[in-house]
């Protein structure tokens, strides 16, 4: 029988209907083709396979190699990763889906070993992380990074605008600017992270600069009715911290209404853990925000069902059921059990445990 909710009610998100309120939410997989860093031709069929949500949201995807920070992650920098691209949003479209690509910078989160020529990552400030990342294999230490020059700021504004045009020539809906988790405009943003002196460093004012001019730049590019963000108040990921989240993001959220971005993605809590690590008031950036408010962590049937009925988010994001579960929203609907994922094949490999889940129409009856 199927369960009547909002969750499973058409969306209209700018100028794209969604078929429901689901969101995929972007998730790393780390199975680009090495050393091009182009999607490989399984991602076609693995977000073929998750057409039925409402949005899909791509894996975090670099616009430079500077920008990257983890092993086989794709890129949208280069005419092979924009073709590559290309055969996923035509499969996802063939499907009926709608499709963003999350445009992605890592800045300190990063190995020499993923640098042009062996170089330091780019950080507003030369503060090593206390963090890992992906390279050769296996979970190393960040490597020490340096800081950005200020004349090299409008080149880093730059690749996202022209990150934002590949997507749009390798046919996506959309661009998600990646704000969030401890990467470089959250870097920026945050004083934990930011001890600058100049425009981009000090004040809420200046530390949040990078973040809302990367977005002008964007919305320039796509129009703000195809461009969202995603942004993550309190979470701790990747070393990341602020003396005064609430502040700053309402600053933040209030710079992105005035852009009139088509949603913004909010990580509500610690990014994979548990929701209430810090206070926040997640309502202020919901009545700060002109359009769509898409929630995400840790959110299930139940609590999705009861935020939506509220009126307290737009969409909701799932992150790793989609992993495990092709057709979630089909599961969701019927009421039927959802497959486990498996950790360890969440970073790398080849199909198992990337496109062989199975879906409710694939098992057998009892």
């Amino acid at each position: 029988m199927s369960r009547s909710t909002k969750l499973f009610e058409t969306y209209k998100l700018g100028p794209i209907t969604l078929a429901n309120r689901l969101v995929m939410a972007p998730l790393t997989r780390n199975r680009a083709v090495p050393g091009t860093f182009v999607p490989g031709a399984l991602a076609a069929d693995y977000y073929g396979q998750r057409a039925s949500a409402g949005l899909l949201i791509t894996e975090a995807s670099q616009v430079s190699q500077q920008g990257q920070g983890y092993q086989d992650t794709p890129g949208i920098y280069s005419k092979e990763q924009v073709a590559g691209w290309r055969k996923v949003t035509d499969k996802v479209h063939e499907r009926g889906g709608k499709i963003f690509i999350q445009l992605w910078h890592v800045g300190r989160i990063s190995h020499v070993d993923l640098q042009a020529n062996g170089a330091a990552p780019v950080a507003p400030s030369a503060i090593r992380a206390k963090g890992k990342t992906f390279v050769n294999g296996s979970f190393a230490d960040v490597s020490e990074p340096r800081a950005l020059e200020l004349s090299e700021i409008p080149g880093i504004i730059d690749d996202f605008k022209r990150a934002t045009k590949n997507a749009l020539e390798a046919g996506f809906d959309g661009v998600e600017i990646h704000g969030a988790n401890g990467y470089l405009l959250e870097q920026f943003a945050k004083d934990g992270a930011n001890k600058r002196t100049d425009a981009y460093g000090g004040s809420i004012e200046n530390r949040a600069r990078l973040m809302l001019e990367v977005s002008k730049a964007v919305v320039a590019e796509a129009g703000a009715d195809r461009t969202g963000i995603r942004i993550s108040p309190v979470t701790p990921a990747n070393d990341i911290s602020d003396s005064n989240p609430q502040a700053l993001y309402d600053h933040i959220v209030d710079g992105l209404s005035a852009l009139k971005l088509v949603y913004l993605h909010v990580v509500e809590g610690a990014t994979g853990g548990p929701r209430d690590i810090a206070p926040f008031d997640y309502a202020s950036l919901r009545k700060r925000f002109a359009g769509a408010y898409v929630a995400n962590n840790g959110y299930d049937f139940d609590l999705a069902s009861k935020v939506l009925e509220a009126n307290a988010a737009d969409l909701i994001a799932f992150g790793k059921p989609f992993i495990s579960n092709p057709d979630l929203v089909e599961r969701l609907k019927a009421g039927a059990a959802l497959n486990d994922w498996d950790k360890n094949t969440f970073y790398g490999g080849g199909a198992k445990g990337y496109t062989d889940y199975p879906t409710l129409a694939a098992e057998p009856a009892e």
